[in-house]
């Protein structure tokens, strides 16, 4: 079994962003050269997330406005903020999306579902992240 490793660096353009990351993974699985195998993608930090689902603006909205409605920014409400920090809501909001996901590699490609794509959730940015993409396989 051979095993690839390779990390992304993402700066979002807002505090709170969701950004499509399938071609960067897709390009890391054909560097790889692995033709049968698992490719974990994982958000690097506590604030920040990786999940799957489709990509259409409205829907990425709709996460930002949902998570906003579980977990609002409100300062005075969350006791992680009277640690001198501001950013409890993204530490939920990294709960409730997830940290990573595992994709299957089939004949060298990920094989994600019909409308299926890879995004990056931030939810305390502007500033640089990391993002692991480990695969294994033959």
């Amino acid at each position: 079994m051979k095993a690839y490793t390779k990390y992304l660096k993402i700066r979002s353009r807002k505090k709170i962003e969701i950004i499509n990351i399938t071609q960067e993974v897709k390009k890391v699985v054909e560097e790889s050269m692995i033709k049968e195998g698992l490719c974990l993608v994982n958000s690097m930090h506590i604030t920040s997330s990786v999940f799957i689902n489709d990509e259409e603006q409205g829907l990425k909205q709709d996460f930002i406005n949902w998570l906003e409605e579980l977990a609002p920014y409100n300062y005075d409400r969350w006791l992680h903020n009277k640690t001198g920090e501001d950013n409890a809501h993204a530490h939920l909001k990294r709960t409730i999306m997830g940290r990573e996901v595992v994709i299957a590699i089939t004949s060298g490609k990920l094989d994600l579902g019909l409308w299926e794509e890879i995004f990056y959730g931030e939810f305390d940015g502007l500033r640089e992240k990391k993002v692991l993409i480990k695969i294994i396989g033959e």
